[in-house]
């Protein structure tokens, strides 16, 4: 069943009810450009009140694979590290950066008891290796590239999962032919202009191992209860 992240919570109420709705993933964003940008202090709140009022230690997934792996094994490997956490504990709680020193990423990551990091701004993928928590690359697509391209730029012993996000949290939606080449060989997660309205069509036809949405469950800027449990019920075939 495909996996739900519910990105830029800003409010404890609005972690609660991606837990509720269901979610694996929920996205907080500490990227300086973004109007979603928590402090330390919000983020610690809502990561113990997801932990049920106690702070938790973070268990980062283990992926072990041999040298010679290669794309498609690392990321499945990758992705069944993830199954066996979330089939212990949900949801877990990723923090968003872009462009930041890996030191203020690791020394947040930390702070607020993260339990893994998505990098998504132009982070290379030896940074991901210095990261003190396993980590979500954004992978770019731009227009008319092919899904062979963005493959090959890929890199493993690195990230333990890619996103797929042409505008950067944006909302734009990515080329979905190219994401659905991908995703038949991935097990990758999208991002970009999903809503509960659109979230089950896109699934069906790219196949992703997990969805990322943040302004597709807002009304008016602000994280929208119902839109989240509409997005996750959509997603899962509810």
């Amino acid at each position: 069943m495909t996996k739900v992240k519910i990105c830029g919570c800003m409010r404890v109420q609005d972690a609660m009810a991606a837990k509720k709705a269901g979610a694996e993933f929920v996205g907080l964003v500490f990227a300086p450009s973004s109007r979603r940008k928590l402090s330390v202090e919000r983020a610690q709140a809502i990561v113990v009140a997801l932990a049920d009022g106690e702070r938790r230690q973070p268990r980062p997934p283990l992926v072990s694979v041999s040298g010679d792996d290669n794309i498609e094994t690392w990321f499945q490997h990758g992705a069944e590290a993830l199954e066996r956490i979330l089939a212990r504990r949900r949801p877990l709680t990723v923090g968003v950066f872009e462009d930041q020193p890996l030191e203020e990423i690791n020394s947040i990551a930390e702070a607020c008891g993260l339990d893994m990091v998505q990098l998504s701004g132009h982070e290379s993928w030896a940074d991901c290796v210095l990261a003190n928590r396993q980590v979500v690359k954004t992978v770019e697509t731009p227009a008319g590239i092919a899904a062979e391209d963005v493959m090959d730029g890929m890199e493993t012993g690195t990230a333990i999962a890619c996103l797929l996000d042409g505008s950067r949290g944006q909302g734009q939606p990515v080329n979905l032919e190219v994401a659905a080449a991908i995703a038949a060989e991935l097990p990758v997660w999208l991002a970009g202009g999903l809503t509960p309205e659109n979230v089950s069509a896109t699934i069906r036809r790219v196949q992703p191992w997990a969805v990322d949405v943040s302004s597709g469950v807002e009304t008016d800027g602000v994280k929208d209860a119902k839109k989240i449990h509409a997005f996750v019920s959509a997603a899962k075939g509810q």
